[in-house]
């Protein structure tokens, strides 16, 4: 009888431990609602917000970037500058790849090489970031030299973006690594499985040299659809997810089951007057004449535009006012330019100096699938624009017609959106503002051109010295914003819904790394 009790009183407790271990393992587990569906696994293929996050999860750089993508040791545990020309990358030991092998110069030196092989058919290559890049050597196995084309102050914000894989794959393409072979990092994750526009299913990385996860699996499921998205996180099907529709953030955020985390984003919205020709086709004054090309009318533009405004009733507060474009914070933002001002009595006051006094009419285009209620901040401008006295009329399109057709140049004033990918300035000042051409400007729609200001960021880009280049790129900044070159709207947020126990800390490029993600225990 007594080894009865014994036996009833251990089964007891087997039985408790196994749902303890059971509840340890579910708790393990981590699910993920993601707005936009990775297109590649090859981390070095695409250029696009969900693929460098999903890559993120698998693959380092020689360097990363933090929260607020500032620079951070990665693969490489430190650097110098040799000369202008020449950086010395000490390499981190004791790495492992997925696949157990070991991580050293040889890897570095092919996968920088490699950029090339997967630039093939990409909408969106990675080339740019390795263009400065002349060589790379061996010093020894966990040294690496790189020499660069020309002075290149950025060299460490574009390796940011230059997944290391291990050498044996210098030669394969991207075809293999999407059909789920040889998806091989040294990140916190490895990878199981990818189904296109569904999930991609990843696996703790136990040898991660920053630490273990607390994951041992994560799911990552695509809800393009917004409202699905929230749906699954009010049943509880995911534990988080990411790009919390504005529509819904407030209501989610009283549930006592969730909270909420924002962050100011690296993203900002911003106008594109055409600021070139002579007559536009959407834009005319009394004369058939464009009146976007004096400065004083895109400055009343801007003084006419109530962002607080946008924010608060078409944002519900995801955004942030922008009279820059880039947010405090970042390299390269000057705390000389004041905050963006609402003054429609001003605004007018422009338009009658510059030849307007009774407006003019233009039409104003933007996309209506792109950004967070891009059609709703479109219609508020031109309503905007509309009561200092310029008749504007609003026609908005999905985006795989409009940004074409805007590239095309076949509208006056334009809506657009540019994250700073290398965060810092000159990652948005050279596409935007720019004198366009096949060496730069490639974003510039509006056609901005200020020698002076082409001259000033050209400067910046050769200077190595950080305090110097800084000063360099406020000084671009103030040429542009002074010239109203672009009109900057607001940063928007980026917001992510989770259960309480849960914790994050956002991040302004608006990736979701599930290593970031802890429970409380």
């Amino acid at each position: 009888m007594r080894k009865s009790v014994l036996a009833g009183v251990f089964s007891s407790a087997l039985a408790t431990l196994f749902v303890f271990n059971t509840a340890s393992a579910q708790a393990a587990d981590l699910k993920i609602g993601l707005a936009a569906s990775t297109t590649s696994m090859d981390p070095q293929f695409y250029v696009g917000g969900a693929n460098s996050a999903m890559a993120r999860n698998i693959f380092d750089g020689l360097v990363n970037q933090d929260e607020k993508q500032h620079i951070t040791p990665a693969l490489a545990v430190s650097w110098k500058v040799i000369n202008d020309t020449t950086w010395e990358f000490a390499l981190r030991p004791g790495v492992k790849f997925h696949d157990g092998s070991d991580f050293t110069a040889k890897d570095v030196i092919a996968s920088v090489k490699r950029v090339a092989l997967a630039s093939k058919n990409s909408p969106s290559a990675y080339t740019p970031y390795v263009n400065d890049i002349a060589d790379v050597t061996e010093v020894n196995p966990l040294t690496v030299r790189i020499i660069t084309k020309a002075p290149t102050p950025l060299l460490l914000n574009n390796l940011s973006r230059v997944a290391i894989l291990p050498a044996r794959l210098e030669t394969v393409g991207s075809q293999t690594l999407n059909e789920g072979k040889d998806v091989i990092g040294t990140g916190p994750f490895k990878f199981v499985s990818w189904t296109p526009d569904d999930n991609v299913v990843l696996a703790r990385n136990d040898q991660y040299w920053g630490g273990k996860a607390q994951w041992d699996n994560v799911t990552l499921r695509v809800f393009k659809n917004p409202s699905a998205r929230v749906a699954a996180m009010r049943s509880g099907d995911v534990d988080m997810i990411e790009s919390v529709p504005t529509a819904d953030g407030r209501e989610l955020g009283k549930q006592t089951s969730l909270h909420l985390e924002s962050v100011a984003g690296n993203r900002i919205l911003y106008l594109h007057p055409d600021q070139d020709r002579d007559v536009s086709p959407f834009a005319k004054g009394p004369d058939g004449s464009n009146p976007l090309k004096k400065r004083e009318v895109r400055e009343a533009m801007s003084l006419a535009i109530n962002r607080q405004a946008i924010v608060d009733r078409i944002m519900d507060g995801q955004g942030v006012p922008a009279s820059q474009l880039v947010p405090a914070g970042y390299f390269g933002y000057t705390p000389s330019i004041p905050a963006a001002v609402y003054d429609p009595a001003k605004a007018k006051q422009l338009l009658a100096q510059a030849g307007y006094p009774d407006g003019f009419t233009l039409t104003f285009h933007a996309s209506n699938d792109r950004y967070p209620n891009d059609s709703k901040i479109a219609q508020a401008l031109g309503q905007m624009f509309s009561r200092v006295g310029i008749k504007t009329d609003v026609v908005t399109m999905p985006g795989s017609v409009y940004f074409s057709r805007a590239s095309k140049r076949d509208f006056s004033l334009i809506m657009g959106g540019a994250a700073i990918e290398t965060g810092e300035a000159s990652g948005v000042l050279g596409p935007l503002l720019e004198t366009f051409g096949p060496n730069g400007g490639q974003g510039n729609r509006g056609r901005y051109s200020n020698p002076e200001f082409d001259k000033t960021l050209a400067k910046a880009r050769e200077t190595l010295d950080d305090g110097q280049r800084e000063k360099l790129l406020q000084q671009a900044t103030e040429i542009a914003m002074k010239d109203e070159g672009t009109i900057p709207l607001l940063f928007l947020s980026y917001t992510w819904a989770m259960k309480t126990p849960y914790t994050y800390v956002g991040r302004s490029d608006g990736y979701t790394l599930p290593y970031f993600v802890h429970e409380k225990q």
